[in-house]
This record gives C-alpha cells, structure tokens and sequence, in this order.
C-alpha cells in the first residue's frame, strides 16, 4: 500500500468509505474543491498569481450545506497527517467537521463534541453518515425547531451560467439565515468594497422569500444609483412582476419586494412622510445598503423610517461600520455576523492588490508668502505659514495644482494614456480646477476626445451623467474623473486603475471606501491591480490599525443606553441627500464647505479661499511602495523582494542547487518561484545581464558569481563530453546548446523542440529520436547535456 499515491489511496479507500456511509458521491460529495483565486503579487507593471486553496474533499447536506472537509494523504503519511491543513480550511470555510485520512482510517475532529473528545481515531466502515453529521451540525449551529430547519434547508438560487456565491459569500448568507431562523432581528455583515455585497444579499433574500421566512422585503439605500442597479442587476431573478421601486406617495402595496431611497420615503414635514402609506409591520424584513451612511446616526432623520418599522428583521451591509462616539452601527445591529476583510479578499485572489506612489512637493511642509503679497483677486493674503492642510482650501496655489496635474499625466502616458482614474480633491471647486489642469496636461488628448477629462460632482448635473459612462467597463470615455465625495463609495468602479488623493483624508470610512474604489478585478480586460497615487499624505492611513482591522464599538452608553447627541448636530457630510458633497445640513453643495470659492469668509476682509500664482513648485521627493504578503506596505527594490522570496523557498544554495538537478523539468521551477511572487524577467531587467535563471536565482538569492549562457555553453563546447554520440546525435546536441545560449533552459526541454528550426532541417523528430537508440536514450542525453551545463555549480 505504502506505493500509492494520494490520488490512489483517494480513489480506492476514502471515497468508497463515503459511499459506503451513505453518501450520495454525485450529488453530496465533490472533490478537489478549489475555493479561492491565488493572491495577486504585483511589482513594476508586472504580476502573478499565487496558490489556490484546495480542499481534497467537501461534504454537503443534501441543501447544499457544506458541512465537512476531508484532507488525504498518501500511504507514507499518518493518518492525522492532513489535520492542521484541514483545520486552516475549515476556520476559512466554517465547517465544523474535519477528517483527515491516508486510506488506513480517519482522525475526526469534532467542533462540536462535548464530551471532551474533539479528536479521535476512526476506521474506514465508522465514516458517519449525512444524517449523523447533519444532527450534529444542528446541534452545533443552534438549529433545533424544524421550522428554524426547514429556513436553513432552502437552497441558493442558481442561475443559468452556473454562477455559484464564493466561500465567503455562502458563510455569510448562510450565517445570516441561521440567524433569522433562530429570532435574531438585528443583523451587521461587514463585507469589504468589490466582495459581492448585494449579491449576498441577494441571496439571503432569495432563501429567506423562498423558504416563507420572510412575505415583503425592503432593500434601503441612499442614492438611485445603488437602488436602481440592484433592482435590474443581482435582485433580477425575482422578477418585474413582484418587484417595485418606491417613488413619491402614490404606493401600490401588491408587491413583495420594494427599493427605495431615504429622500424618496421621509420628509422634514409630516404630511410629506410616504413610509408611513405603510402600515408599521408592512415588511418582514429590510436590507439597508451602505448602512454607515444615512441612518448610521441615532440623531439623523433617517432613522426614523427603521425605527417605524421596528417589528422587521434589520440587515445592515457596509464595508466600513461606524464608530464614533456619536454614530455605531454596532450599538444597533450587534457586533458583526460576518466580517470579510480587504486583506482577506487580496490574500485570497478576490480582490485588486494596490501599489502606492508617495510625492512630496518642495512646499508640503510649509509656504509663507512674501510682505504684502495679495492674490489675484486684491485681497491681501494673511501672513502665516500654510502647508498641506491648507492648500486648496484657504489658500490656492495655481503652479501647485499644475505640477499634480502633470505627474497625473506623466504616470498615465507612461502606463496607459485610457487607464480609468479618479482624482480625489477638496471640495468641487478645486475638482473643476483639477479638471481644467488636466485639459492642459492633455491638450492633444482632448483636442481628439472632448469628454477625456470631467469632472464629477453633486452640483454638477453635466458631470452626474457622466458617472453611468464613466463605470461602464465597454465605455472607454470619460478617462479621468475629478471629484470630491461623489464618487467616494456606492459606485461600482470596476475599471478604475489610478486613484489620485489631492485631498486631506482625516476620517478611516472615507480612506477606506476611497481605496475601495480599485479594489474590483477585471482579469479579461487587464485590470488586477491598481495605483493610489498620494499628494496629502493621506495614506499614512494604511498604517494604522484600524484599517483593516476588526470594528471596536466606542459609542458611549450610560445605565440607559446609547448617550445621543444634542439635537440638530449634523454628526457627518455622508448622511447628506443624494448627490450632497457637503457636511452643511442644507444640502446646498456651494463648492466650498457651503460658502463660495471666494468672497466674503471670516469677515469683511477675509476671503474663504486665497488664489495665488508665481510659487514655484515641484516634486522633490517620489516613493512606491508594493504590499507584502502580510499586508504591509514596503519600500524596497526587487532585487531585495525576490532574494527574501527565493531564500522562503530554498533555506540555502545547496538546497536550490538539489531541487534544480533533480528536477526533471525545470518550469516547474520556475512556476513555482512565480507563485511565491518571484518575477524572473523582471529581475532580468533589474539586474541587468543576460544570464540563465539559474543563475539569476542563484546570483540574487545567493551571492553566486553569474554566468551568461554563453559561458555556461561555452564550457560544455570546451569538455566536448557528447564524442560518443554518432554524428547525427552530436548534431542534435550541439544544435540544442546553441538553442539554450540563445533562448535558456525552458526553450530545451520539451521535445517539440525537434520540430522546428534548425532541427526539422535534420530530419523528422522520430529520425532525430532514433539517432540516440530511442526516446529513453534521447532523454538521457539530454539529462546529461543539463547536468554539464550545471557543472560548475
């Protein structure tokens, strides 16, 4: 037995001993279960992709529930010996029950054991049943009425393409469900931008409708956009004939399913209020969109619609929950069902890793304007020292805002001219600053597309048609997008490649719907990462632990509950109408912060916003920084990020020198160095000489003197080791020393090669096989010819 493979001992012991169990192989049982895309490693312009996550086996309820993991192992493994694999999987995957096997028997881990044994030995024919499992599963998840049962039974909607929700979609809805099933009402999943999270809950209102649990559903947000792209994309498969959008008073109460807008719903006047046509225990449940925006705060207006319809299920969805002391998202719905985070949608594949390109201007850290200086207007400008903080939003520095538009244009001609970009500013006067310097940067550009560069803001009702163009990914125009808060979450960007911060970021739920923005992955179209270029230092952000980190709930409570806010405080701009760009409680977005871009400010003589010109600026400071697979932000070169990464492989020379002459090909190698973010002809590049990959490897990771391949195949010519082959085999082999010192070692060693230039010449590749005694002898040969080519090392 100890011959046999994995894929042998899967084949001939563990999959029998399933079946033999009871389970049904086609329908409960799927194997080589791939459930994540490979982290995307990223440097230059280049990148890969790493391993996939694959579970060997994963057993299902006859629902659809995933409920175990099974990892094999070969006959010259123990038969715990895929154990701490499994358990990696199953606390990804949240399934319970872990087997591991190398086809003498089973260890079983138990999550759910009570009598103190969580792990233990079992033989092939004690494989539990599906209905074993399944009891325990709902004991372990709480699920104990058959009413609850028969709410978690109901399956996911499958559509015609086979489309299936990803791990971390199904645990969320799956969690979700369990969850209405056993009572709960107040339900936060907190799924990171680009993961999915109308789809999800699509899904969760898709089961949920099915199953009975729930008759009238209402799916809230704050912008049109979001309700009107979900009604006729993801919520689709219910249908037009029991779907509606709820627009003014006038409210047909036939329907099941309702989307509706805030602004569309209540009013400051009473009379005006149209989610009081419905009766208080209308809907079953309510799905609110973005639920840190518009009703995150118990003083906003807002939440006097959730409030009414108190007696529905509430599922809250955002990728950035909030918490202040004045506004917590977990001070009403609890803490969290589900989290899946930015850092766990890169590491898995799911989501666009970034690179990030840090400048400094020779006027960051301080500008003092001369005695007496005014600015273009004939207000003298107040003598202070201005910096970062400062520019374009008291003081305008007009050569400031070219040279950012110059760099923005400078990194796109040298990347892609049409790569989608947004550039964050102040507010939407400097956005339409922003967009006239960039007209200036680009004049050629424009002269041929007129809509290559707009701007894009709530006051804008020109540049707000351009935001359905701008997100189409057929649409190649409008490329660059200047803005202020439009455009800061809600909007599905997939295309975007460049975000640029001209702003001063100080709130963590803007930083991170704004780097949200890129984080969608397009891998047909080339879109699997993108560039945060930063003015403001606002990425210093990335470095603070919140950021990614779990939601801390810091609302303050007193012995009666939530301590609220005065009334009236407007506590944050995203809880604005529709299209507002302003933290001003009347909506009117003025440019500004509510006061025009100039004129009267402080007082009589003091003007909102200085313009001035003739500063000089320039960058005297530029970084790039790539992610690590930790999630950290690092600054170093890629010589010194592949040598870290080939010494994770290979621990020393020796090590490599033994895995490469043992080899039998070596792309598989080379596939493996690329998987572990390794990009050989990158280093080429940097690196600069034209050498083997071994000794590439071997010269970065190493400190190994480098040969060319002219070298190395120089060597093997003086040795003249191949007189023993006839003179057609010498043929042979001198021809495929010439190929690798031309082409390297991949360019060898499939023997396709025998079929083109200059071999086909020499005659057919059985002809040329046959002049070494054979395919096992030319192989030989050609395993020797590689072992002289290494020689030296």
């Amino acid at each position: 037995m100890k011959h046999l493979s994995e894929t042998d001992i899967c084949m001939n012991y563990i999959t029998p001993a399933i079946a033999k169990a009871g389970w049904d192989t086609k329908k409960q049982v799927r194997r080589e279960v791939t459930f994540t895309d490979g982290r995307i490693n990223v440097r230059g312009n280049s990148y890969t992709r790493g391993k996939r996550k694959r579970a060997d086996y994963i057993l299902y309820h006859i629902t659809g529930h995933p409920i175990a993991i099974i990892e094999a192992k070969d006959a010259k493994h123990s038969v715990g010996s895929g154990m701490q694999q499994g358990l990696e999987y199953s606390e990804m995957l949240d399934i319970p029950f872990v087997f591991s096997s190398n086809g003498k028997g089973f260890l079983f881990h138990d999550k759910s054991a009570t009598d103190g044994m969580t792990e233990k030995e079992l033989a092939l024919d004690e494989f539990p049943s599906p209905e074993a499992l399944w009891n325990r599963y709902r004991l372990y998840k709480g699920i104990e009425s058959p009413e609850a049962e028969k709410i978690v039974n109901q399956e996911f909607h499958k559509d015609e393409s086979g489309k299936e929700p990803r791990y971390y979609q199904s645990i969320a809805v799956n969690r979700t469900v369990e969850a209405v099933a056993k009572g709960q009402q107040r339900i936060l999943l907190v799924m990171a931008t680009g993961t999915g999270k109308t789809y999800t809950a699509f899904q969760i209102a898709w089961r949920l409708h099915k199953a009975g649990a729930v008759k009238r559903i209402l799916f809230l947000a704050d912008r049109n956009i979001l309700t009107d792209q979900t009604k006729s994309g993801d919520f689709k498969p219910f249908g037009q004939d029991i779907m509606t959008k709820i627009t003014g008073r006038k409210i047909d109460k036939a329907y099941q399913v309702y989307f509706g807008i805030y602004q569309g719903l209540t009013s400051p006047e009473e009379a005006k209020k149209a989610f009081k046509e419905f009766s208080s225990d209308f809907f079953d449940c309510i799905i609110i969109d973005e639920c840190h925006r518009g009703s995150a705060s118990e003083a906003s207006a807002w939440r006097e619609i959730l409030r009414y319809f108190d007696s529905a299920t509430h599922i809250g969805l955002t990728a950035t929950p909030k918490e202040t002391e004045d506004v917590s998202n977990i001070a009403y719905f609890g803490e969290p069902l589900y989290t899946y985070s930015l850092k766990q949608g890169i590491d898995d594949g799911f989501l666009a890793p970034y690179k990030v390109i840090r400048l400094a201007l020779n006027i960051d850290d301080g500008y003092r304007p001369e005695t007496g200086k005014t600015d273009k207007y004939g207000h003298q400008v107040k003598d202070r020292v201005y910096n970062t903080k400062d520019y374009d939003k008291s003081l305008v520095i007009d050569e400031r805002t070219q040279t950012v538009a110059n760099k923005i244009t400078e990194f796109l001609q040298q990347t892609d001219p049409f790569a989608k970009t947004i550039v964050f500013c102040i507010d939407t006067e400097h956005a339409e600053r922003m967009r006239q310097a960039l007209i200036n940067a680009n004049v050629e550009l424009v002269k041929k597309h007129p809509n290559y560069v707009v701007r894009i803001t709530g006051n804008d009702e020109v540049g707000k048609h351009e935001i359905e163009r701008f997100t189409d990914v057929e649409e190649r125009f409008p490329v660059i997008a200047t803005t202020s808060k439009l455009l800061t979450t809600g909007v599905d960007t997939k295309m975007v490649k460049l975000i640029v911060l001209e702003a001063n970021i100080g709130s963590m739920t803007e930083f991170k719907q704004i780097v949200g923005r890129g984080t969608r992955i397009r891998e047909q179209d080339n879109k699997v990462f993108f560039t945060i270029m930063d003015f403001r230092k606002a990425t210093n952000l990335f470095a603070d632990p919140d950021f990614d980190g779990d939601p801390v709930q810091i609302y303050t409570t007193d012995e009666n509950g939530p301590v609220l806010p005065p009334d009236n405080v407007i506590i944050d701009g995203e809880g604005g109408p529709e299209g507002t760009e302003t933290d001003v409680p009347t909506g009117v977005d003025t440019g500004s912060g509510g006061l025009p871009p100039f004129g009267p400010g402080k007082g009589d003589d003091e003007p909102r916003k200085y313009y001035i010109k003739d500063v000089p600026v320039s960058i005297v400071n530029e970084r790039v920084q790539y992610l690590d697979g930790q999630g950290q932000l690092i600054t170093e070169s890629l010589t010194d990020y592949s040598r870290k990464n080939i010494k994770e492989c290979y621990a020393d020379l020796n090590t490599f020198i033994n895995r490469w002459t043992s080899e039998e090909k070596k792309e598989a190698i080379i596939k493996e160095l690329l998987e572990e973010g390794v990009f050989l002809d990158e280093l080429k590049k940097e690196v600069g000489k034209d050498m083997d990959t071994f000794d590439l490897i071997a010269h970065v990771a190493f400190d190994q003197p480098a040969l060319t391949r002219q070298e190395r195949a120089n060597n093997v010519r003086k040795r003249n080791y191949f007189g023993k082959y006839s003179e057609k085999a010498q043929s042979v082999i001198k021809a495929l020393l010439e190929k690798y010192e031309n082409e390297g070692i991949l360019s060898i060693e499939d023997m396709e090669v025998l079929k083109v230039q200059p071999f086909n010449t020499m005659g057919s590749l059985p002809q040329l096989v046959k002049s070494f005694g054979g395919k096992n002898q030319y192989l030989e040969a050609l395993k020797e010819l590689e072992t002289e080519l290494y020689k030296s090392a």
